[in-house]
């Protein structure tokens, strides 16, 4: 289980390393909101997303107890990105296994760090064996999306500095994957305030956590469409879901409609450049999906990067209607 004392050495390794990245706030937001609302901007966070916490933390605790000159992630992206761009900084080879429909913006930049990219189909491959197959044969070691504890414990870096600079909030709205994020963000938050709400964020279409908290088991959901390609795992990591089930409020639900209307406000607005996967939380909040009346809420941008070419579609959609 995810401790605090693994938070803070994630902490320590993390100094001078990851950006302290901003909070943001926005009045007209929260007049929409009906709350107090602070955006823990990790879409300005290296390499474009929180992941690079949670990538550089596993990756350095890894070095510090064993010679690594090799390591395989699989990821739609975000993560993709943040190995690669921690490898490069720590001089390691790095090979990243992404799906053949991952956003060609995406892969390019994971190329562009320096890393292997190996495609696959969605379909009819499975990513993990790819993943473990690369490994054994290069002598690597595995960097996971999000079923890990150093992992983990690095995204849960972010909800700290949060709370350090916004120590009176009521709650905070984590977007939900695999898992990662939210449980190292709930188990920061719950250390610093006990009585903090931690609510996740799914996209309608993709709702395997929602499906599985209400099962009592993990619950897989295979055919997930949605525009927000970083929320599509199928079902919660072993690891993370039992956190999940221990530590967070509830679960809301966001349509691919509210996440690109809430994207395209921001960046009106508030010029702020945020994926869809990264405006679920904002989205949540925005389009009131729970009581937030009066309350002080954190909300995590969790990452900015997005296909300029799609991101033109999704606001020309949103000037058709």
């Amino acid at each position: 289980m995810l401790t605090w004392e693994e938070i803070e050495k994630a902490g320590k390794r993390l100094a001078g390393v990851a950006h302290r990245t901003p909070v943001l706030t926005s009045r007209q937001f929260d007049e929409a909101a009906g709350a107090r609302v602070f955006f823990k901007a990790e879409n300005l966070q290296r390499g474009g997303a929180f992941k690079f916490r949670g990538a550089y933390n596993k990756i350095k605790a890894e070095t510090e107890r064993q010679k690594v000159t090799a390591v395989v992630a699989f990821s739609s992206g975000n993560h993709a990105q943040a190995v690669a761009l921690v490898s490069r900084l720590l001089g390691i080879r790095a090979t990243v296994v992404m799906p053949d429909d991952a956003p060609q913006a995406k892969i390019d930049a994971t190329r562009g760090y320096g890393a292997e990219v190996v495609l696959y189909d969605r379909a009819s491959q499975s990513r993990d064996d790819l993943a473990e197959e690369i490994c054994r044969e290069r002598g690597a070691v595995l960097v996971p999306p999000f079923d890990d504890e150093l992992i983990m414990a690095g995204q849960a870096t972010g909800a700290v500095e949060l709370l350090e600079e916004v120590p009176d909030l009521d709650a905070v709205v984590v977007c939900v994957s695999g898992g990662g994020l939210i449980a190292g963000w709930a188990t920061a938050a719950r250390h610093m305030k006990p009585g903090i709400l931690v609510y996740g964020a799914e996209p309608e279409t993709a709702d395997d956590t929602k499906r599985s908290l209400a099962a009592g088991h993990r619950v897989e959901v295979p055919q997930n469409p949605t525009i927000a390609d970083g929320l599509r795992v199928s079902s919660p990591g072993k690891q993370t879901f039992p956190i999940i089930q221990e530590t967070v409020a509830d679960i809301l639900l966001v349509s691919d409609d509210e996440m690109v209307e809430t994207l395209t406000w921001m960046l009106e607005r508030m010029k702020v450049l945020v994926e869809p996967s990264g405006a679920a939380a904002a989205a949540a909040v925005r389009h009131r999906k729970a009581d937030f009346s009066g309350k002080r809420v954190g909300v995590v941008l969790s990452g900015g990067n997005v296909d300029l070419q799609k991101l033109a579609g999704y606001i020309g959609s949103r000037r058709a209607l």
